[in-house]
């Protein structure tokens, strides 16, 4: 009997499982986590910090689905160390658990700012399902708010003041929110659409430190340039500092996350990884790339679970991932690479559709859309196909896009 362990039960791990359980009905499957529940939705809790959803549609798994399916669910376990020549995890309280085949899938940790003042209380970060409670809850009584972080995550933070009634400033370090994907024209829509929440952004911005009250509660961020915003809540999303510290000393590759090829292998034998923390090698842009989208993880897990149980690697992760934002009266939507291009096409439609096209050696490897996301599907479907096309990028441009009207790929 083949004895899989699965390291985290967020969505790649959980996919992980269920996959394995598919592809090997008699193995011994064990899920670890330090979490103190089973799979919830990482995309829904931020609605549960804006006050809009209740706990219940959160939650995915309950630990009866653990049980169906015979997995072996060990909550609140956290593991110290991996033998990987040994083939067995050290966890602090249940001991030993041995494996033939290991999943290495525990995500990352919010990364706190490096300033004076950054752990007290009334500062969150965003990530677990306990977060989303803390942050609702405290936002329930908070007037001022200060966010830090012009990314994907930070951007939630802003529609939690919105929800909530907070008056927020969004500190941010360039010139315009997600600068690295974003032209000035497509970041100023979403500019609008914090202000029209009640979330300035301030750019050329950032944390110097954070002043806290006799109580250890913040009431003011003061960025690098002197000016002091006042503030009874902040929320800090500069990215994820990766799970992997249990793995000191087991020869695992790591390069800002586990390194892995297209199979979701890791340079040691029977040992893979998959989600947030993977640095894996993305076949369509023909490199190491990471993605921390939920699509994507799902995927990971999904791929990795049948190169588990096969004798053979079987399967390749491909995938074009998405990431949605449903806070303002448009919808935003990226997809792909929209960072890695080495030119870019862009069309502003009216005040809040605007378009642009990421391209890597003439072909698609991502982009943003702002109010009008239906070209999505065709983007995807060139970007899996890789054909050449950033010569013929006012096709892609045109506000209907028709794929007909590009010229066949054998003419290019």
């Amino acid at each position: 009997m083949t004895q899989y362990v699965i390291i985290g039960d967020g969505i790649s791990g959980s996919s992980a499982a269920e996959t394995l359980r598919e592809e090997d009905p008699d193995a011994k499957i064990t899920v670890i986590t330090d979490e103190g529940e089973p799979l919830y939705n990482r995309i829904l809790i931020k609605e549960h910090a804006k006050g809009k959803l209740p706990e219940a549609p959160i939650s995915i798994h309950d630990e009866d689905w653990y049980e169906d399916r015979d997995i072996d669910l060990s909550l609140n376990t956290h593991v110290t160390s991996v033998d990987t020549e040994g083939k067995v995890v050290h966890t602090h309280d249940s001991g030993e658990i041995p494996y033939d085949k290991l999943l290495v899938a525990t995500g990352g940790t919010p990364t706190q700012l490096p300033v004076e003042n950054s752990d007290a209380d009334g500062i969150h970060h965003f990530w677990t399902f306990e977060d989303a409670r803390g942050i609702r809850n405290h936002a329930d009584e908070a007037d001022r708010g200060v966010i830090v972080g012009a990314g994907l995550l930070g951007i939630d933070f802003a529609a939690v003041c919105g929800a909530q009634g907070i008056d927020a400033d969004y500190l941010m370090r360039g010139d315009r929110w997600w600068r690295y994907a974003l032209s000035a024209e497509g970041a100023e829509i979403m500019h609008e659409g914090m202000r029209s929440v009640g979330v300035e952004p301030v750019f050329d911005s950032g944390v110097d430190h954070f002043e806290v009250d006799d109580d250890g509660r913040v009431t003011a961020a003061v960025d690098p340039n002197g000016d002091r915003y006042e503030c009874d809540f902040a929320g800090v999303a500069i990215g994820l500092s990766f799970n992997t510290e249990f793995l000191r000393g087991a020869g695992i590759e790591q390069d800002n996350g586990i390194v892995v090829d297209e199979y979701m292998q890791t340079n040691v034998d029977d040992v893979y990884a998959a989600g947030d923390l993977t640095q894996f090698h993305d076949v369509l842009l023909g490199e190491q790339a990471q993605n921390g989208s939920w699509g994507s993880a799902k995927e990971q897990g999904r791929v990795a679970a049948i190169n588990m149980a096969a004798d053979a690697e079987e399967e390749g992760f491909q995938w074009v991932s998405s990431y949605s934002i449903t806070h303002f009266d448009f919808p935003f939507l990226s997809f792909g690479h929209p960072t890695r291009g080495d030119e870019h096409a862009e069309r502003k439609y009216s005040d809040t559709e605007w378009r642009r096209i990421a391209f890597k050696d003439g072909k698609i490897v991502g982009g943003v859309l702002i109010g009008d996301l239906s070209p999505q599907s065709k983007f995807k479907q060139l970007m899996r196909e890789q054909r050449v096309v950033a010569d013929q990028a006012e096709v892609l441009l045109e506000q209907s896009v028709d794929l007909d009207d590009l010229a066949p790929a054998q003419e290019q």
